[in-house]
């Protein structure tokens, strides 16, 4: 878990010094066409704060807001539901042109795993409860 936990605090960071190393890579990956994407000019700062609330929400030793399991789940569920509209919406946001872009196959049913993963993350996410003073006692004998 504590590697998890480091890997995205390590990514979450990159996002937000440098947001480009991760989202031209991913272009690439994701399109047939990458280079005629154009960044709405919102893309980059949003990326950033991404991996700013990724950073805060792994490093925190208490686990995850109380708001956080719902919205993942939501966002969980529309993608592993709605795949192509998730990725539409997506695409949409961050793109100018987002019609022109041509989507690599794999994508869509990448969109669905993902989502489902971000459900069962938000379905099996606990807040860390903190030991009441009788259990540090208690665990000491």
């Amino acid at each position: 878990m504590h590697r998890t936990r480091a890997l995205v605090i390590v990514v979450g960071l990159l996002e937000t010094i440098a947001p480009n190393r991760i989202i031209e890579p991913a272009e690439r990956l994701a399109f047939k066409n990458p280079e005629t994407g154009r960044l709405r000019r919102w893309t980059v700062p949003i990326a950033r704060l991404e991996g700013v609330l990724f950073v805060w929400l792994a490093a925190r030793t208490d686990g995850p807001p109380a708001i956080a399991r719902p919205l993942a789940a939501a966002l969980g569920t529309a993608m592993a539901l709605f795949p192509r509209s998730a990725l539409e919406f997506g695409l949409a946001s961050s793109y100018e042109n987002a019609a022109e872009l041509e989507v690599n196959s794999w994508v869509v049913p990448l969109t669905r795993v993902l989502g489902a993963c971000y459900l069962l993350a938000a379905l099996g996410a606990r807040r860390v409860a903190t030991p009441t003073p009788e259990e540090n006692a208690s665990g000491d004998d």
